[in-house]
């Protein structure tokens, strides 16, 4: 196992979701927000990169395969959260007798599935 899949592992172990009083909110800790923060910020930079390499009139395939750097990059992201989510929240709320979170969790990993 890749020290960056070990790292990821141990980021899931510490998210979780609470929905109390109707509110939906996510509760990472400070090591996993770090995380997301970090490679969000990392994404920035590519997006403003891309940005530049149009503005500078740079050969269009270069351009596309920094845009699926970045697509990858975010897909990371999307893979932390819902990892996290999936192993937390969701087993929490079917613990709860919460059914709905299924449908909720497909709807989810389809609209990710379509990018």
């Amino acid at each position: 196992m890749s020290l960056e899949n070990r790292n990821e592992e141990e980021l899931m172990d510490d998210s979780c979701c609470s929905h109390e009083s109707g509110l939906r909110k996510s509760h990472h800790s400070d090591k996993v927000k770090s995380n997301l923060v970090t490679r969000l910020n990392r994404i920035e930079g590519q997006i403003r990169g891309i940005k530049g390499l149009i503005e500078k009139d740079t050969y269009c395939d270069d351009v596309i395969h920094q845009i699926s750097a970045t697509q990858s990059a975010l897909n990371s992201v999307a893979k932390i959260l819902l990892e996290g989510h999936l192993k937390s929240c969701v087993v929490e709320r079917i613990q709860e007798g919460d059914y709905e979170v299924l449908d909720e969790v497909l709807v989810t990993i389809q609209k990710l599935m379509k990018k």
